[in-house]
């Protein structure tokens, strides 16, 4: 079903996601210990456990504005501890692309685990999806921030 399909997507990342952000896991892993997110320690409750934000953009993957909710990425690294000036963004097809971390600073980029209120299967690009506020942010509709959005996201590096 895709109910166990998006779990197993989860559970994938999660365990990929042993770090969110490489270098910087030990911060993330502590505050998952301490119970700051959730007592189990994964991924997905920890993003379930920040603020939510919903997006709903036209982009050029589908063919009408979908609504896209999770954690504002700036609060994911927060959580982490992460700082530095760019990260690089990776996907389980180990598609790399690097995001400046002053796009995560002046916009509300998300990690986006729904897709019109539903998790997202491996499939249908989850489970993860790096999304910009392109409807609100006209200015973002260029082949820059399309191209720094990243699906099947599985690992973060602060650089």
């Amino acid at each position: 079903s895709e109910g166990e399909d998006a779990g197993k997507a989860y559970r994938s990342a999660e365990q990929l996601l042993a770090a969110v952000v490489e270098g910087r896991g030990s911060a993330l892993e502590r505050a998952l210990a301490q119970g700051t997110f959730a007592a189990r320690g994964d991924f997905a409750a920890m993003l379930d456990a920040l603020p939510q934000l919903t997006i709903t953009a036209r982009t050029p993957w589908y063919a009408e504005a979908r609504a896209f909710t999770g954690a504002k990425l700036r609060d994911v690294l927060a959580a982490a501890g992460a700082e530095g000036s760019m990260l690089r963004a990776v996907a389980l097809n180990d598609y790399r692309v690097d995001i400046p971390m002053d796009d995560v600073r002046r916009h509300d980029v998300i990690v986006a685990r729904l897709l019109d209120g539903k998790p997202m299967p491996v499939r249908e690009k989850g489970p993860l999806f790096v999304m910009y506020p392109f409807d609100t942010r006209p200015e973002l509709r260029t082949a820059v921030y399309f191209s720094r959005c990243i699906w099947q996201l599985h690992a973060l590096e602060v650089l």
